[in-house]
């Protein structure tokens, strides 16, 4: 093999490589565009329903919601706030599902606020999960959690476009099918028992609102979407009227 074509081969073989490489870091870049936009996407849905997550453990906690309109108020009053409860636990969990479906399997890479925002979901399902040695109102496995939020995925939704039942599509779900309503039979009940007798369900309640603040900060950094928002943990009930959602 003479000269000529030993350059040749070298040529072809650094072209070739050079192709294979700009192949490989553009594959990166369009990954890494397509992870952002489901963040940016999936990250502002999910930050408006752990806010209104948060709102409704706030006003159970401190505004005694359920009490009030399942022990005080009307039939409907009361139904409302059964459902509407069980629902933004529901709508929550679909839209963590929805992340963890069309964001996580992208590969997070060297993120570090995504990475934060996965870490801080995990704790949320860890405190959803925890058992206790007294009642376990509002207790929810792992795969139950999962399932929840699966069910909550609109069917006809696909990846890149997701979204949740709305609460009317959620109460005809409760309405007319018998298996879409035995996922939150439990989650009725324990409602009621929280409005009967909240203490056993009050330490889950205060873990639950203050890890939400927390990712609702984690997900609206600048305030933009929640400009209102007190981005810390507060420790002082009366210093939490800001977190209160309205009746």
């Amino acid at each position: 093999m003479d000269a000529l074509t030993w350059i040749s081969a070298a040529v072809a073989l650094a072209s070739a490589a050079t192709t294979a490489f700009l192949g490989y870091w553009q594959q990166r870049r369009i990954v890494a565009v397509e992870r952002l936009n489901y963040m940016n996407q999936y990250g502002a849905s999910l930050a408006w329903a752990a806010f209104d997550l948060q709102s409704r453990l706030y006003n159970i906690l401190y505004g005694r919601y359920l009490a009030f309109f399942l022990t005080q108020g009307t039939e409907e009053d009361a139904e409302f706030a059964r459902r509407s409860t069980v629902f933004v636990i529901a709508e929550y969990l679909g839209w963590v599902e929805i992340l963890r479906r069309d964001v996580q399997f992208l590969d997070l890479g060297s993120s570090g606020p995504n990475r934060r925002v996965m870490t801080q979901l995990s704790q949320v399902g860890e405190t959803f999960n925890r058992s206790t040695r007294r009642r376990d109102e509002l207790r929810l496995f792992r795969i139950q959690q999962r399932a929840i939020g699966s069910v909550m995925i609109h069917p006809d939704s696909e990846p890149g476009r997701r979204r949740c039942l709305d609460y009317a599509e959620f109460c005809d779900g409760l309405d007319g099918d018998d298996r879409f309503k035995a996922w939150f039979s439990e989650l009725l009940t324990d409602v009621d028992a929280i409005a009967a007798d909240m203490a056993p369900a009050e330490p889950r309640l205060r873990s639950l609102q203050r890890q939400l603040v927390e990712l609702v900060d984690l997900l609206d950094p600048d305030a933009v979407r929640f400009p209102q928002f007190h981005r810390r943990v507060f420790e002082d009930e009366e210093e939490s009227t800001a977190l209160s959602e309205t009746w």
